[in-house]
């Protein structure tokens, strides 16, 4: 992986391979491909590593619940009083590494008395670890994270490992080398421990409200909702959040509870419209509400949020043209169900019959664009699909070309015009074998084919001739 660096491209990480070749991270790109001109290169992705490493110290809380991220590619888990939970060390230290090889992830781990010295040990010590205190006087500077600066004039002055620093005066290291030096020293060998970030995630948002006595009026009860909802949009809005679903809990005094549930179909921290929302939501209850002798207690729970920046207005201070749409989709789905209502989201697969999902509209996701057809260009794919692909019977003039004419539904078809083949492979990591309903194990070739009637349709086989001695033609669509 490689990063440009003050205008060159130096490596930012490799792999056992390559350190076994002796390449080394930052190093220039043209000194590493001297030693290995095959060598393998794709630009460093920091943002994507930095989301992967976060989602592998989530898992990590399965085993510590202080777990924090150290750099740009280590993980550190404080393990203090609870290892004996797994089989000591070395048996947590096993379960772990076996989660990030499910992961697909090769890891080297370190344990020590210090956050820093784990890390320096897993980076740059001789594992295992049999002596902690020897073997983090045997490692080199570079373990302190310093800057490249200080580390270059350390190794100048003969200071080539952390033994070597380790008997000299604080102070004299200090008016040498700065005092980030002797903070990093001491926090590497026990001296000084620097306070853990630990990693969490953010507690779900929960606001409540307890009388002296039971209310029982609907203004006050209304009153007091309202209350909480602006509470709540205050507090979605210093996290930059929006609720997707909200819980109102009414606690009556003789013990009974109701609780209603939305959803929006789009983050949102607008009080107005949560409320409106609840108005629908007890609308369609078969049950009025029945407050009995009142309620003691009224609490509202956020079960989930997603982001929610900021957002820009028009001039004339009127909303966006599809907040009206947003606000139909919430209604309706709050009136008649979640799964009433669905919309179409792209799908990451080119199977086409797989290419879009039906979900529904209130679990809206990140939006994704479709894709399109170049300008002036006819559309690749029909708008109409069969599903399943229906059967057909072809006849081409050689065994691997395109289709002659072909009989559907008990009439044949001419072919005027054809185009293609677009080959589309199968799904090799998830291959299953079988016919065409299966969705795997073949090939496809797709041919846009026009009758002598004017009529269009999207046909493929399945299966090349090497990979099935009879593959059978499919219809999968109509063109408009």
């Amino acid at each position: 992986m490689v990063a440009k660096v003050r205008g060159a491209l130096r490596l930012a990480a490799v792999d056992a391979k390559a350190q076994a070749l002796g390449i080394v991270p930052g190093a220039t790109l043209a000194d590493a491909r001297a030693v290995e001109p095959d060598l393998i290169v794709t630009e460093m992705d920091e943002g994507a590593d930095r989301h992967w490493l976060e989602r592998m110290a989530r898992r990590c809380l399965d085993w510590s619940p202080r777990v924090t991220l150290a750099s740009f590619d280590g993980i550190t888990l404080d393990i203090a009083g609870g290892d004996h939970l797994f089989g000591g060390e070395a048996g947590l230290c096993a379960q772990v590494e076996d989660a990030a090889a499910d992961m697909g992830m090769t890891l080297r781990w370190a344990v020590a008395s210090t956050a820093e010295a784990a890390q320096a040990l897993a980076r740059y010590g001789t594992l295992p670890v049999v002596d902690e205190r020897a073997a983090v006087r045997a490692l080199p500077v570079i373990a302190l994270g310093l800057d490249p600066d200080s580390i270059l004039a350390l190794n100048r002055a003969g200071l080539r490992c952390i033994g070597d620093l380790v008997v000299r005066p604080t102070a004299s290291i200090a008016a040498r080398f700065g005092a980030g030096a002797v903070s990093a020293l001491q926090r590497l060998t026990g001296a000084e421990q620097a306070p853990i970030d630990a990693l969490r995630d953010p507690e779900p948002l929960h606001f409540e409200r307890r009388f002296a006595e039971p209310v029982a009026l609907q203004s006050t009860i209304s009153a007091v909702f309202m209350d909480l909802l602006q509470e709540a949009a205050g507090a979605l809005a210093e996290r930059a959040l929006g609720g997707r679903r909200f819980a109102l809990t009414l606690y009556r005094s003789d013990g009974a509870r109701h609780r209603l549930d939305i959803e929006t179909g789009r983050p949102s921290r607008d009080p107005a419209l949560v409320l409106r929302l609840f108005d629908e939501r007890i609308a369609s209850l078969a049950d009025p509400l029945d407050p009995g002798f009142g309620y003691e207690r009224i609490s509202l729970f956020l079960p989930a949020t997603d982001p929610l920046a900021a957002s820009q207005p028009e001039l004339g201070g009127g909303e966006k043209d599809d907040a009206a749409l947003t606000e139909l989709v919430e209604r309706l789905s709050t009136r008649l169900g979640a799964g009433s209502l669905r919309r179409l989201a792209p799908h990451e697969s080119h199977l086409p019959e797989q290419a879009q999902l039906a979900l529904p509209a209130m679990s809206e996701r990140v939006p994704v664009p479709w894709p399109r057809p170049p300008e002036g260009e006819p559309p690749m794919r029909p708008l109409f699909l069969f599903d399943p692909p229906q059967r057909v019977e072809v006849l081409a003039e050689v065994p691997d070309g395109p289709p002659h004419r072909f009989r559907w539904r008990r009439k044949l078809h001419e072919v005027r015009l054809y185009e293609g083949p677009e080959r589309i492979a199968n799904e090799w990591w998830r291959h299953k074998g079988g016919e065409c309903a299966d969705q795997g194990g073949l090939t496809r070739d797709y041919y846009r084919v026009e009758d002598v009637l004017g009529r269009r349709y999207w046909i493929f086989r399945h299966g090349l001739y090497d990979e099935k001695p009879d593959p059978h033609w499919y219809m999968h669509g109509l063109f408009a």
